[in-house]
């Protein structure tokens, strides 16, 4: 049985008082499809669908807690939960306060622009110009280490950012690449450049406490792929 809990991160509620020895406490920020988004008031996408079959592999329920992204890995340093899944990059900065899967997925970093009248061709000709990221991400780490003349523009949520380019408040964006294809094919006012800035890797990060559940975590995902289950998803959110 999968529970959905849409709660805040700023919440007094403790999550130890209604967990369950077999009950994994999952956090994610669901506005960042094909990865994680609402559908009908349920959680749904590549990540929640990965993750619940993860869970049945290891015997175990979920219980999803649905925040923001800034707020995912302080979550588990904090003990309010222990896994997050989220389209979350493995990064040496992480890595000093969490642990991580295997990489699950390989994204990058992109740039969005609009279809027709923007100066931005490459990341050689974005100095200058107004770029939107979602705070807490490393599009913001990664622009400000290397591209110290864009001007950054943080907002808190995936579809703002899309918003400011489409509306011109934004010259442009930089977001992962799955998640911008997915979003130009329904929106032709915008699109990704063919340059990309990075290529990353996407993990399960799980509390430092607990590196017994990193390990069946791994050994759950190799048995999605054997079985198939991994290769059916990917074909279903991204058409791979």
């Amino acid at each position: 049985m999968i529970r959905q809990s849409f709660l805040g991160f700023a919440c007094a509620v403790s999550f130890a008082a209604v967990a369950h020895a077999d009950t994994i406490n999952v956090v994610t920020d669901a506005t960042f499809p094909p990865f994680e988004y609402v559908e009908s008031g349920n959680l749904t996408g590549f990540d929640i669908e990965l993750m619940n079959a993860i869970a049945a592999q290891m015997g175990d329920e979920v219980n999803w807690i649905n925040g923001d992204f800034k707020g995912l890995v302080p979550s588990l340093v904090a003990r309010r939960a222990d896994i997050a899944i989220s389209a979350i990059y493995i990064t040496d900065e992480r890595l000093e306060v969490v642990d991580f899967s295997e990489p699950y997925y390989t994204g990058g970093l992109v740039i969005m622009t609009k279809t027709e009248g923007s100066d931005i061709t490459g990341p050689d000709t974005m100095d200058g110009k107004s770029i939107a990221v979602q705070v807490g991400t490393k599009s913001t780490s990664f622009l400000r280490e290397n591209f110290p003349d864009v001007n950054i523009v943080e907002v808190e949520k995936n579809d703002q950012m899309f918003s400011l380019v489409q509306t011109g408040r934004a010259d442009g964006a930089v977001t992962g690449k799955p998640a911008a294809l997915l979003y130009v094919k329904s929106n032709p006012d915008v699109q990704v450049l063919e340059e990309q800035l990075t290529s990353e890797n996407y993990g399960i990060a799980v509390r430092k406490d607990k590196p017994e559940l990193v390990t069946a975590v791994n050994e759950a995902i190799e048995t999605l792929k054997a079985d198939g289950t991994y290769q059916t998803l990917l074909e279903k959110y991204f058409g791979q």
